[in-house]
């Protein structure tokens, strides 16, 4: 029988204060790398204070978006690898709100694990600010959650949140595209973070691959090409903003092209694209084939290397393509958008 007299503490519940504190010193030089001039708070308080310079907007609107990182989450434990899929994460936030024509201004991260490690939680923060970062969006703050039981040891859970604004008359909502708009895509490095169900089911499961061998047909170890971290476009995108009609923008995620595609196009209009025009990153072509996956599967559950797309007048394709390479992404004139009869699908391979 214990002792019912026994002093307890919360660290004897597996909550370690001592710990977090000294994560939130160990982490704020990552804070303080993404500050914006707006930001006028430090880390640590309740909530983040952010000053909205109104001067600079006719009609201001905000834009927010949340989500995660999902089961890529399991090749960070399986690798040991923990310092990128923080971009990961705000990757995923940034990457949707640009879209709508908003730049990102601040983002707040969620760590959730059973037990505290303040050195990998570094490590997660570390890709965090980068992320931030390439984004040019400040983390103003975030919650790290102990909680004992909740996850297998080793393990975390991870959420982002981000806020941006655009003018009102700036939104890009795809209204305004129309028949013979050219449908740029740019390129990904790889699977982003969408698909990692899948993509482990076959390559881990049923092929048995180790992560870290080379298959035939990768230039680099499995690991390596699984966990690349997904590309932040917002910085391109806002480039081409000031200077371009870009009419949509649609983010390839989950859903892949045929379903994010028609989530920016009027009802009377259709998206053909050439599936032939761009180049797919191997680790595709070992998924297709490691999972005899039809064409319908490819493009359904994965960007299948077009981790955005725009949709612009011709007349100012051309240009558009030389600013991109000037900004070094890789892009690909794939498609058109057409007139769409009422029972047609509003993707249509080709």
């Amino acid at each position: 029988m214990s002792d019912s007299k026994t002093t307890m503490t919360y660290k004897d519940a597996g909550v370690d204060i001592e710990a977090g504190n000294r994560f939130v010193q160990m982490i704020k030089p990552l804070v303080k790398a993404t500050a914006r001039p707006e930001v006028i708070s430090d880390i640590g308080g309740f909530g983040g204070l952010f000053s909205l310079n109104n001067s600079k907007y006719k009609q201001p609107a905000l834009v927010a978006s949340t989500d995660g990182v999902g089961t890529k989450l399991k090749l960070a434990f399986a690798l040991d690898k923990h310092d990128t899929v923080g971009i990961d994460l705000v990757a995923m936030c940034v990457n949707d709100i640009i879209v709508q024509g908003a730049e990102p201004l601040f983002f707040l991260d969620y760590l959730a694990t059973g037990e505290l490690s303040p050195e990998k939680a570094v490590e997660i923060m570390k890709g965090i600010s980068e992320g931030c970062q390439q984004a040019g969006c400040a983390l103003l703050g975030g919650e790290t959650a102990e909680m004992p039981g909740m996850y297998s040891d080793g393990e975390y859970d991870l959420a982002g949140f981000t806020v941006g604004v655009v003018d009102r008359e700036m939104i890009v909502d795809g209204s305004a595209i129309n028949t013979e708009d050219q449908i740029i895509g740019i390129a990904s490095n790889g699977l982003h973070s969408n698909g990692y169900s899948l993509a482990r089911k076959i390559l881990l499961e049923k092929m048995a691959l180790p992560l870290d061998a080379t298959p035939t047909g990768l230039s680099v170890p499995l690991g390596e090409a699984l966990i690349a971290p997904t590309r932040i476009y917002v910085k391109s995108v806002l480039n081409l903003l000031r200077d371009f009609s870009i009419k949509g923008i649609a983010h390839i995620t989950g859903g892949g092209l045929l379903e994010n595609v028609p989530r920016i196009l009027p009802r009377n209009c259709k998206a053909i694209i050439d599936c032939e025009s761009w180049d797919k990153p191997d680790i595709f072509e070992l998924l297709r084939e490691g999972g005899n996956l039809d064409r319908f599967e490819m493009y359904r559950t994965f960007n299948y290397g077009i981790g955005m797309i725009l949709v612009v007048p011709p007349e100012q394709v051309e240009d558009i393509m030389v600013r991109l390479a000037g900004l070094d992404e890789r892009a690909y004139l794939i498609g058109e958008i057409a007139k769409r009869k009422e029972d047609e699908d509003q993707v249509v391979l080709s």
